[in-house]
């Protein structure tokens, strides 16, 4: 058994959730932020058999892919004045680490 971490950005994310559910993979969310833009990401959780590796990671590859946007960066010019500086930076595309896991186990709760 295999556990895929993977963190996407939320602009792909409903894609790369959507296509591993039809796909037959349950899959848990979290809502988290990070990198230098502080932008929202997601980061999902697969538990599943190491059969479904490459599988989870095509899903996942072409529905997250990286492209260029321009954000706005600030450089102190002195007094307290901020002007904004448009740059040129790649966002999207995905973070995949996955991990051996010695056991997995299903609780039911009802």
């Amino acid at each position: 058994m295999k556990m895929v971490l993977a963190i996407i950005n939320y602009d792909d994310s409903q894609d790369v959730i959507s296509s591993l559910m039809k796909a037959g993979f349950s899959i848990t969310k979290l809502a988290t932020t990070g990198g230098f833009l502080k932008a929202g990401n997601v980061t999902i959780l697969i538990g599943l058999d190491e059969s479904k590796l490459d599988e989870c990671f095509d899903i996942i590859r072409e529905h997250s892919s990286s492209r260029k946007q321009i954000m706005p960066a600030t450089a102190e010019l002195g007094m307290g004045f901020f002007p904004s500086t448009p740059v040129q930076v790649e966002v999207g595309g995905a973070t995949v680490l996955y991990s051996t896991l010695s056991v997995l186990k299903s609780c039911d709760l009802i």
